[in-house]
């Protein structure tokens, strides 16, 4: 099977847990979420102290109360090829959340995975650094000796050349998904709404759901019906949602496939805060359950509940999509990866400053509406 795209949800799970209502319903079983989902040292030691916490007054503050923004989560999509063990570990899907100040709005970009880069030398996995391609930074620093991988080592490594490429001096909080869970998740939340905003034709999947058969000689690997989106409003199950947005052989490439990640997170963020998937205690017993064996988490420190709790004024409407364009590189006729078009310049100088709405009203055709 070819590189998949895996896609991480982390945004869109624990988003989901914001609102006033939201907040209430999942309050009574706080530990059980902090118990459910993994937390792992994902960024390494860190050369700034711990945040501590305000003193508590009387009475005592909800835990989380004391976080300010600005603050920026890294996101990775994990592919492990899990389907070939001791495979390396890829980085397919990297976003940046921003959330503004008053943790009330956000902005969502990504980053092509094939972006040319500078991956810094990298100490424990005994990496050298050389410029390459930004899923390779996972790779590089996840790889031990014996033929190993340390998946929190490669993601030390792919925050740090994140952090030299955008500016972002620290990142607040990071996840990574696995492609078996993500599925899982999808399903037991009952699916997601999103907008196709162009016909899309799977090169994975017939449109029985069933994986399309390989096929040396034949187009992309693979022969057999084809599943396609056509444009509009559509309901998608797991499996549809993520072949939807794993698609890049369309118009727009992998930029287009970048944007239909951004549409997923929002789908599942919007549908996570309509529905009972919350207030239903069956329904959210399963959904956590598919957390714990879906992603891994780092808050620095913070507990997931503590992000709910600081996040809880932030809704869909208030999470805006951006698409920063580019185009590929080409050396002696051979492709060599992406680069940006200049507009990410601006855009994480803006971010840094956190002065994303001005930037936004100055650049509405990277927006994307739906």
């Amino acid at each position: 099977m070819t590189r998949s795209t895996r896609l991480f949800i982390i945004l869109g799970v624990v988003l989901a847990l914001i609102g006033g209502a939201a907040y209430a319903a999942v309050q009574v079983t706080k530990d059980k979420v902090n118990t459910a989902v993994p937390q792992v040292d994902l960024f390494g030691p860190s050369e700034e102290p711990s945040a501590s916490p305000s003193p508590s007054a009387s009475p005592t503050p909800p835990a989380g109360a004391d976080i300010k923004g600005p603050l920026n989560m890294l996101i990775l999509g994990r592919d492990t090829r899990e389907e070939q063990k001791g495979s390396p570990a890829h980085g397919d899907v990297i976003m940046i959340l921003h959330v503004d100040k008053d943790l009330t709005s956000a902005y969502l970009t990504s980053l092509p995975r094939d972006l040319l880069v500078d991956i810094p030398a990298f100490t424990p996995s005994r990496f050298r650094g050389e410029r390459s391609k930004l899923t390779h930074a996972l790779t590089y620093g996840a790889r031990l000796p014996g033929g190993k991988y340390d998946i929190a080592l490669g993601f030390q490594l792919l925050a740090k050349t994140v952090s030299k490429y955008t500016g972002i001096a620290r990142f607040d909080a990071g996840a990574v998904i696995s492609f078996n869970g993500y599925i899982r998740l999808i399903n037991a939340i009952g699916g997601v709404d999103i907008y196709v905003d162009q016909k899309v034709v799977s090169i994975h999947r017939r449109p029985d759901g069933v994986h399309r058969a390989t096929c040396r000689g034949c187009e992309h690997g693979y022969s057999g019906p084809r599943m396609t989106y056509n444009v509009g409003t559509r309901h998608m199950n797991g499996w549809q949602a993520l072949d939807y947005a794993r698609q890049r052989y369309i118009t727009g490439s992998d930029y287009a496939r970048q944007r239909h990640q951004r549409q997923l997170i929002k789908a599942m963020f919007t549908k996570l805060l309509s529905g009972d998937v919350l207030t239903r205690p069956g329904r959210f017993d399963e959904v956590l359950s598919e957390l714990g064996q879906t992603f891994t988490f780092d808050g620095r420190g913070r507990k997931p509940m503590e992000f709910v709790y600081a996040l809880r004024n932030l809704h869909p409407a208030n999470l805006t999509l951006v698409g920063l364009p580019g185009s590929g590189v080409f050396s002696g006729g051979a492709y060599r990866g992406e680069r940006l078009n200049g507009d990410q310049t601006a855009y994480f100088a803006a971010l840094r400053a956190d002065k994303l709405d001005a930037w936004a009203k100055s650049h509405p055709k990277l927006l994307n509406l739906r």
